[in-house]
Parts: C-alpha cells; structure tokens; sequence
C-alpha cells in the first residue's frame, strides 16, 4: 500500500493500537507473569480475568476528549478493535482477527502499522509486549507503552492509560521530543523461583516530557543497605506489629527484611499473610487474600515498599493487592518502607491499582520508614 503523504490525507495523522489481550492477567491470581502458554493455561485454571482490554479503553477514552486530528490504526479483534470500537471509535483494520494470539501476532502488528506509515504506536502490555515491538519496529517508529503487565521495569510506558494518552497528545502536537526508551524485562520462570534477573533488550523511541514516562525499575546491587533493613525490620516488629491483625506482606527485600525478624520464611517477590507469629498464606493471589479476611474478619495492614526510581508502592508486581483488598485495609492500613539509598532516587510515591477513583485516595503524603524510629513524609502524586 502507497501511503499518502499528510497533505494528500487532510492533516490527518496516523496512530496505530496493539493490545496485548492477556497482559497483566497473572497478576491478581499471583503468578507474577502470563509470558507462555503453561503460564496462560494456570492463569486461566485460577480464575483470572483479562485487565488490558480495560486498560485500552482508558487510554482510548481520554484521548477521546482531545480535538486531534488523528486516523486510528488497530490490531484486528482482541488487539485493539474491539476496545476502540466499544469507544464509539472507528478505526483502521490492521491484519485479521483470531481468537487466540501470541507475541508473533504483536510483532506482525507492529511491523504492519510501520508499512502503513502509522506515525506513532500504542502498545498495551508489560515488558513482554515492549520486547515484541522492540523487535518488530528496531526504533523506525516512535512508540508509548500502556501499562498492564505484571511486571513493567522498562521505561517506555506511561505512569497510567492517562499519561499515556496525554503523551501521545503531546507527540502530535509537536511539543513532546523523543527519546530512547530502555525495553528491560526479567525471566519469568526465575522470577516464579522467586530470583531477579534482569536484562536489558534494547531501546524504543517514545515521545517524552518530565514527569510522563516512568523509569526503569532500579536494582539496588552497588549500595549495601543490608544494616538500613535489618533496623527497619526490628522497628517494624517492635513498634508496629500488634496482636490480632492480619499482615499482608508485599514484595521485596526491605519487606523479607520484616519477616525474618518476625522469625517467618517469606516469599522473597510474592505476597504472603502474617498473623500473631506466623505465616498462615504463602505466595498468594486476590482470592486467597479475600477469602482470608472474610473468614478471620480483622484489622488488616498492608507492608509494602516502593520500587527504585519508579516509586510505585501498589499495582507494579504486588496486582493481588487489589483495590478490593486495600478497600479494606483503608489508607490508613499502609505501611511504607524504603531504605535510605532507594528514597533517594525515589522522588515521590505512585499507586496503579486498576481503580482510578481509589488511586485519588491514596494520593497525598505517606510516612515512610527509613530507619529505626525514622520517617519521612513522601508525596504520593
């Protein structure tokens, strides 16, 4: 197909959407990942429920309400038509639609849309879908991730469907310059084992002004702030751990930290439950966690600690602390921990749960311990 230069069209520019279906379903249910078919199949035996559907359609909605003059290029069916046609939108049919899709249908979307001269791509996923567009593209068409993965460490995703939809304004307005992007991703079955690692895969050209984007997942592997946890640790049990309340344990070190003071065996990157001296749940998901404090009806705290550099305390990595969870342990149910070297290149807090309205709720100034009988007050913005 010739494609028209932007005179010969009206003005109008072109904006290509692939959707990752399954992205981020493995969150909810605990498996930290639904990269592969054994992960999907376990996913879908534990009840989970697609989310990045939902998440397009934010993104869709809110750009929507911009007066851009913009031509709409969607992956068929799962992938991008659906969602932009139950926004009232009629897009550009890009490939055929299938009921079952993989990374290779991410990749043929993508290279599609760079021979339609589609001018910038959305991609809804992880880290996942940021590697297949990597591949696929190799930086000849600038990109903005949506975030609904799991696991999102790279930087080439806004901090919500909104930013990033704000984003892509931006970019066609001629405000937003470009920039190299880093595609990070981790491999699932370690990180199943409860093992990071982590590599670096390449770069996408994403449109980019400060406070849009967000940073790349930081590892704290130079700094040696082992004595700065084990003190918050014996702060954490000392001071904040009362008798007949539930502990939802989130992911991290500085959270492991916590539980080998309480004499516990944590799962280093799951979530685990807490009660009067003992672990009652391991490694568990939203329906485990529901079911647990239905049945016990008690005071909830939720521990958790932000990601380095991203600041994101709630929606990255830890999705089985659902908004319905976090209903009932109430803002003031949150714990925060952050060892002195990640607060400092952790400018302020973040929350994705899924749930905008709840997001608003937690946002504001959050205590923060960073030591043993020390805070700070973070901004959650």
């Amino acid at each position: 197909m010739i494609v028209k230069d932007l005179e010969e069209r009206g003005g109008m520019r072109r904006l290509g959407i692939i959707v990752n279906p399954i992205a981020g379903m493995g969150g909810k249910v605990g498996l930290k990942g639904t990269d592969g078919e054994e992960a999907l199949r376990k996913a879908l035996a534990l009840g989970a429920t697609p989310i990045a559907p939902s998440r397009a359609r934010r993104y869709l909605r809110r750009l929507k309400g911009y007066e851009l003059k913009v031509e709409l290029y969607a992956a068929a069916g799962l992938m991008g038509e659906e969602e932009a046609l139950e926004e009232g939108l009629k897009p550009v049919k890009v490939g055929e639609a299938k009921e079952k899709t993989g990374p290779e249908d991410t990749v043929e979307a993508a290279k599609a849309m760079a021979e339609l001269g589609v001018e910038l791509i959305a991609f809804v996923g992880g880290d996942g879908t940021a590697r297949d567009v990597c591949r696929a593209i190799n930086g000849r068409v600038p990109c903005i991730g949506i975030p609904s993965g799991v696991k999102v460490y790279s930087s080439a995703f806004g901090l919500s469907p909104e930013n990033s939809a704000e984003l892509t304004r931006l970019f066609f307005e001629g405000v937003a310059e470009l920039k190299d992007c880093e595609v990070m991703d981790i491999d699932e079955e370690a990180f199943r084992r409860g093992e990071l690692r982590v590599k670096l895969y390449g770069y996408l050209k994403c449109p980019y002004l400060p406070g849009y984007l967000q940073s790349a997942k930081g590892f704290e592997m130079e700094v040696d702030d082992s004595e700065n946890k084990k003190a918050i640790a014996r702060y954490v049990k000392e001071k904040l751990i009362e008798p007949g309340t539930i502990y939802i344990l989130g992911p991290g070190t500085t959270v492991k930290a916590v539980a080998e003071e309480l004499g516990v065996e944590k799962t280093p990157l799951g979530v685990d439950v807490y009660l009067d001296g003992k672990l009652i749940a391991k490694d568990v998901g939203e329906k485990d966690l529901l079911r647990i404090l239905s049945k016990l009806n008690l005071p909830v705290k939720v521990v958790v600690s932000p990601l380095g550099r991203q600041g994101f305390i709630l929606g990255r990595g830890n999705q089985q602390i659902s908004p319905a969870v976090l209903r009932r342990a109430g803002r003031e149910g949150l714990i925060v921990l952050a060892t002195r070297a990640k607060l400092m290149e952790t400018p302020a807090l973040r929350v994705d749960t899924g749930d905008p309205e709840l997001d608003k709720e937690f946002r504001g100034y959050l205590r923060v311990i960073i030591d043993y009988n020390e805070e700070a007050l973070l901004k959650v913005v």
